[in-house]
Parts: C-alpha cells; sequence; structure tokens
C-alpha cells in the first residue's frame, strides 16, 4: 500500500497554521483504513464494536459488516472468557486511562493468534467515558521463535543441571572423608551450590513464560544467580545467605538479576569484608536486601548516587567504573514498579534493598 508523499516545502500555504492546513489536505478522512499493519478496534462504552480499520479486518478475519455490534469478547478464548479477563480489561482502561495485556487471541475462522494489545479509554471533557480504543499487533512470529529459543534453554539447563547435581552429591561424599571445617570443601560445597542455583534459576527461565516479554520465577533463586555472577568462584566466601524465602515475581527475569548483581558488584567493590544478601517477603511484596560492611556513601550523596555517572564522593578512581551501575538498577526497579532504597552509613557499610510487587499483584 502507498502511503501519502508530503508536500514540498513551497506548497505549505503561509502563516503558523502550515503544518496542519498541509496534513489536512494531504491526509484522507479514511486515514485510520490505511494502516494495515495494526488493527485498530473502536469500541463502545460497554465493550461492543463501533469501527474497524483495514487492519483489523486482515488480522482478526471479519467484514466490518460482520462484527460491528458484537461484544470485543468475541476475540478471546473461551476460557479467558470463562475467566473474565475482557470485562477486566475494560475495567483496568476505565480506571487508568489505558492497559496493555499479551496473550492468545481468535481469529473468526477459529484459529489463534499472539497479540500484544492496548485498550485506551476515550472521555469527555469532563472525565465521562464515551468509549475505547483498541490497538492489537500479531505477535504470532516472535513468540514462536521465543518458544523455539525457550525450548533449546530447557534442554541446556536440564543437561547442566544434572551434572552439577552430580557434582554436589560428590562434594558431600568427600565431607565423609574430611574434617567439617576443610576449607577448600567448604569453598567447593559453595560454588557448587552457586551453580546449582543458576542451572535452576536457567530452568525457571524457560519454563515459567506468562507473555511474551515477561517470566516468572521466585526471587531467591534471581537473587542466587546474580550473586554467582558476581563472584563465581573467586571468593565466594564473601557471601553470607541470610533468610532466603521463595517468593514470585515477574518480569524481566534476567533484567533483574542482573540489577541485583549490580548491587552485589557494588557491595563487592566497596567493602573487603562480608556481604550479606536476603530475600524476604513483605506487605510491600518481595525484597532482596544486600548489606556490606565497606566505606559507606556519604549522607549527601544518597539522594543522588542513582543519578547516571555520579560516583559519590567517597569513590576512589582505583574503584574503576563509571557511576552508572546504581542508575541502571533505578531504571530497572523503576520498569517492574519497584522501590530502590539505600541506607548508609560512612565507614561503617551500606544496605541496599529492591523492593518488587509479588507475581500475583501484577494480574489485573
Amino acid at each position: 500500500m502507498t502511503a501519502p508523499v508530503p508536500p514540498r516545502a513551497d506548497d505549505l500555504p503561509e502563516g503558523n497554521n502550515r503544518p496542519l492546513a498541509s496534513f489536512r489536505r494531504i491526509l484522507p478522512t479514511d486515514w485510520d483504513e490505511q494502516v494495515d499493519l495494526f488493527a485498530i478496534v473502536k469500541l463502545d462504552g460497554g465493550g461492543f464494536v463501533s469501527g474497524w480499520n483495514l487492519g483489523a479486518q486482515l488480522l482478526k478475519g471479519y467484514t466490518e459488516d460482520e462484527i460491528i455490534g458484537s461484544h470485543f469478547s468475541r476475540f478471546y478464548r473461551e476460557e479467558d472468557r470463562l475467566r473474565g479477563i475482557p470485562d477486566r480489561l475494560l475495567a483496568a482502561a476505565q480506571r487508568d486511562g489505558h492497559v496493555e495485556d499479551t496473550g492468545w487471541r481468535v481469529r473468526h475462522d477459529g484459529s489463534e493468534f499472539w497479540a500484544r494489545v492496548t485498550i485506551s479509554a476515550i472521555r469527555t471533557e469532563q472525565g465521562q467515558v464515551l468509549g475505547f480504543v483498541k490497538i492489537v499487533r500479531d505477535l504470532t512470529s516472535e513468540k514462536q521463535a521465543a518458544d523455539e529459543q525457550a525450548a533449546l534453554q530447557r534442554t541446556f539447563a536440564h543437561d547442566l543441571l544434572s551434572p552439577v547435581t552430580a557434582l554436589r552429591g560428590y562434594i558431600d561424599l568427600l565431607g565423609d572423608e574430611l574434617p567439617p571445617d576443610h576449607r577448600l570443601l567448604r569453598l567447593a560445597a559453595e560454588a557448587s551450590d552457586h551453580l546449582v542455583a543458576m542451572a535452576q534459576a536457567l530452568m525457571t527461565d524457560a519454563t515459567t513464560r506468562p507473555g511474551h516479554g515477561e517470566r516468572q520465577a521466585t526471587l531467591d533463586l534471581v537473587t542466587r544467580g546474580a550473586v554467582a555472577l558476581v563472584l563465581p568462584g573467586d571468593d565466594p566466601g564473601r557471601v553470607v545467605f541470610g533468610r532466603m524465602d521463595a517468593v514470585a515475581v515477574k518480569g524481566d527475569i534476567l533484567g533483574l538479576r542482573r540489577a541485583v548483581a549490580n548491587v552485589v558488584e557494588n557491595a563487592a567493590k566497596y567493602s573487603d569484608d562480608e556481604i550479606t544478601v536476603e530475600v524476604y517477603e513483605t506487605d510491600e511484596g518481595a525484597v532482596v536486601s544486600v548489606s556490606d560492611r565497606g566505606r559507606g556513601i556519604h549522607p549527601d550523596d544518597l539522594h543522588r548516587i542513582v543519578e547516571e555517572g555520579e560516583r559519590g564522593r567517597f569513590a576512589d578512581a582505583r574503584d574503576g567504573g563509571n557511576g552508572i551501575g546504581l542508575a541502571s538498577v533505578q531504571r530497572i526497579v523503576t520498569a517492574h514498579h519497584g522501590v530502590l532504597r539505600l541506607s548508609s552509613e560512612p565507614g561503617a557499610g551500606t544496605r541496599v534493598t529492591i523492593s518488587l510487587p509479588r507475581a500475583d499483584e501484577l494480574d489485573l
């Protein structure tokens, strides 16, 4: 389909309204019909279809005459209708202004496709909802590629977990032959525990995929995997795991692991003593806490240490780094609707906590 050709500069009328006048002249009145990469569905206040563009006809298979007046729940699988998902999405859009959802949808011929959907409420100046605009994009090919990658990842994780678990068993057997406080045996046991945690986290990533771009895992496995990335065996005894609750979180699991790894890396960099790591559940959600007994952060730096490029006045050029670690953590945590908190006492250490919504709290 050929897109409208923009006018030349000398074709534009004089005055402050040149761009507006230009677009009014070159855009056809049925401009939305020319958007065929996305389905644009207009709904009335009750969720019944009142408008339908060419992209919607191509994607869903209904002509406008066939679909106008039907409730939009017609596009959902039977089990999703029984769970009330369409009504919950409309309620969320009305409450929050818009809502996004990714999942299976049904075409006119009964075939299914994987879609990313945004529903936005249209309101009067007084705030009354007149209807909704629903934009749908077909992501079936992307999901198929992701599923293939997940299958490979599951196979790799399974093949990795088996020998690592066996290795941990052999170390336990060695413990029967050596003194219980044998330093090398203790380090080998901790290193094998890290490997097991990494393999389990990898398996979790591959087997819990509730939506495109989102996965579910327990925060303790995410955290153990992050520690193993930062301290894979150079000095595993530095980390002391306290309470480690299996609290489920949902989102970009690799990104969350990277955020925790950045916090652990800072603790390892700015302290020489033990680092205490805990995962637990509070009224706020799932929390991971990383505490060190290092040089700390100056009180005047606490509010801006998460800004990109800011390293704090206690930083030393020999430490390395460029001041983007905590800024990255802040972005990832915010994207997951979480909260990053820092408390510190100069010369006594720093405690960083990341609070995230539990997985069940993210469901509509």
